[in-house]
């Protein structure tokens, strides 16, 4: 049930399930969309600017749907992430948003819905958003693994730095992950990501040294990622910044917190693959076949994402 590969003159359907963002953070997006040969489109929430999130929960759900069922989108990317998409589940149709056969773009909060969607067999892509190119990229691959995923091409761009090794080993599976705080949060609710002998991706922005920890542990104590087949960690931003130093905890960097937690698993796993909320990141399928090769420090798809 993969998507339908996109053609040029479809439409795009651009949504806000999460926080808000404005019509001019999205100009850049839509302007690379343009001339690609795309129509964009967005609907009457897009550029709603709540007291919190964009709109209630329920009206987020009904548009998310809309654009997903839209007669006229052959494709849905979300404008931002930020935080909201959890409170969307029990507003949402996930087994008839996966019979839609769009393709879903876009990742931090929107981790949640790549779950609800690859889990029930639909392939979505972990792509920059609208904001995240209001913000200019200084690394050509950026814009030319997001142009691939638009084309149904290979988007591991070969000028793309490889990851660094934590633990060596060459493994097959799907591509699963996102964001690792909400890949944390969905542990023991009805859409926890099943890592069972999947190739686990997870980055991170904002968290403390010590929440990453927690994170990961957490992921450890549930018996989530011991069951993983292979493992690419990408940027964990910011983590490291004096800002988000707890002083009375202490905080070892990132890194080693991730070599900390993950080594001993002995599970095939790779560092700073460059994909996140990073300066320079990879759009990435999830939901499809790869073999991650940890001692190269390479992914590679093995399928295509959607379907011709």
């Amino acid at each position: 049930m993969k998507p339908l590969a996109l053609k040029r003159g479809d439409t795009i359907g651009v949504v806000s399930p999460a926080s808000p963002v404005r019509a001019d953070q999205c100009e850049f997006m839509f302007r690379l969309l343009e001339n690609e040969g795309f129509r964009v489109k967005t609907y009457p929430g897009t550029f709603e600017t709540g007291p919190y999130l964009t709109g209630p929960d329920e009206d987020r759900a009904a548009e998310l749907t809309l654009a997903m069922h839209d007669p006229q989108t052959s494709a849905v990317l979300c404008a931002r992430g930020g935080y909201g998409c959890s409170r969307l589940i029990p507003h949402l149709d996930p087994d008839g948003l996966a019979t839609s056969r769009k393709l879903l773009m876009g990742f931090s909060d929107i981790t949640v819905l790549h779950a609800l969607l690859n889990s029930r067999g639909l392939p979505t892509a972990h792509t920059p958003m609208a904001l995240t190119l209001n913000t200019p990229r200084s690394q050509d691959y950026v814009y030319d693994s997001f142009r691939a995923i638009l084309w149904n091409q290979d988007p591991m761009i070969e000028h793309a730095p490889n990851g660094a090794t934590v633990v060596g080993g060459v493994v097959e599976g799907k591509v699963v992950g996102g964001c690792l705080i909400l890949l944390a949060d969905l542990i023991g609710t009805p859409e926890q990501v099943d890592m069972t002998d999947k190739i686990v991706v997870i980055e991170g922005v904002d968290d403390p040294p010590h929440r990453v920890d927690a994170m990961f542990t957490h992921l450890i104590n549930s018996n989530s990622i011991t069951r993983a087949a292979g493992i690419v960690i990408g940027e964990m931003t910011r983590t490291d910044s004096p800002q988000r130093l707890d002083v009375g905890i202490g905080g070892m960097p990132w890194r080693d917190i991730v070599r900390d937690r993950l080594e001993p698993l002995g599970i095939p796993c790779i560092i700073d693959f460059p994909f996140g909320h990073s300066a320079n990141m990879l759009s990435l399928p999830l939901g499809i076949s790869a073999r991650l090769d940890a001692g190269a420090g390479t992914l590679t798809y093995t399928e295509s994402l959607c379907e011709p």
